[in-house]
């Protein structure tokens, strides 16, 4: 089962987590299954993926077979959600495939993980 870890860290603590995962790997001290994160260094960023949230669960449920399907699945306007997709393709939650349906190439999001966790600390 792949989860995605989203948190808010500094660039301090993100190069201190991974010394310490390193540090890990070198003894070969692994701890459970492999967990992959993004941390958010701004609040903006991070309001801008939670507040989105619901377009990765409708990738999830649906799995569409194109942006096209996803826009008319979740009654937005195909840019918006296009801007939406890119986003988080950078952060790396989301994979864009281009496939062939009916002949013509689309793009096909596709999320890779079974589970969202958060870490925010207080």
């Amino acid at each position: 089962m792949k989860r995605l870890v989203v948190s808010c860290k500094t660039a301090d603590q993100v190069f201190d987590d991974f010394k310490g995962a390193m540090l890990r790997a070198q003894k070969r001290k692994f701890k459970g299954e492999p967990e992959y994160e993004v941390s958010f260094d701004n609040k903006a960023d991070f309001n801008r993926f939670v507040r989105n949230i619901p377009i990765l669960s409708a990738i999830i449920v649906f799995k569409p077979r194109s942006v096209y399907e996803l826009a008319k699945l979740t009654g937005l306007d195909v840019s918006n959600l296009n801007k939406t997709i890119q986003f988080f393709e950078e952060i790396g939650v989301i994979r864009v495939k281009t496939a062939k349906v009916s002949g013509r190439a689309v793009k096909q999001p596709h999320v890779e993980y079974d589970e969202v966790t958060f870490r925010l600390a207080a």
